[in-house]
């Protein structure tokens, strides 16, 4: 049951990040939501879990890393971490912008995906976003000032 944490906080937004690897960036992310309240530490591990089943790479030089079904127990509340990368950064081989970690309680993931993927439908929209700041990240990803 959700409490009202946002969804997105600011200072969960991350821009001008350099590239490393994507493991390590896995680690980043995930100690993000944890250190936000979003999930416990476990969680962390299901996300390394589901990108050896499948890469959690969208196309269009977005990543969105998230735990498999079964550590959904892992989640305290829904929530996002965005990191921004202008120069790009490798993930199995393709060039990715921005990286969005993902905790989803119950099938809200499924919305979020949806909303995510309609807000950075093509690369002219990933392409504006590597440029905003995270005011503007802000906006666009959660449509609030």
């Amino acid at each position: 049951m959700s409490t009202g944490k946002e969804l997105l906080l600011k200072s969960n937004i991350f821009t001008g990040c350099t590239a490393r690897p994507k493991n390590e960036l896995i680690k980043e992310i995930g100690g993000v939501l944890v250190k936000s309240g979003y999930v416990n530490d476990n969680y962390v591990d299901a996300m390394f879990e589901r990108e050896l089943s499948f890469s959690t790479y969208l196309g269009n030089g977005i990543a969105m890393p998230h735990g498999v079904d079964s550590a959904k127990k892992e989640i305290r509340e829904s929530g996002l971490t965005v990191m921004v990368f202008p120069e790009g950064t490798d993930w199995d081989g393709n060039k990715v912008h921005i990286v969005i970690g993902l905790a989803g309680r119950e099938n809200e993931h499924l919305k979020i995906l949806g909303n995510l993927a309609n807000t950075l439908i093509d690369e002219e929209s990933v392409r504006k976003m590597i440029d905003m700041n995270v005011d503007e990240i802000y906006k666009v990803i959660t449509n609030k000032e």
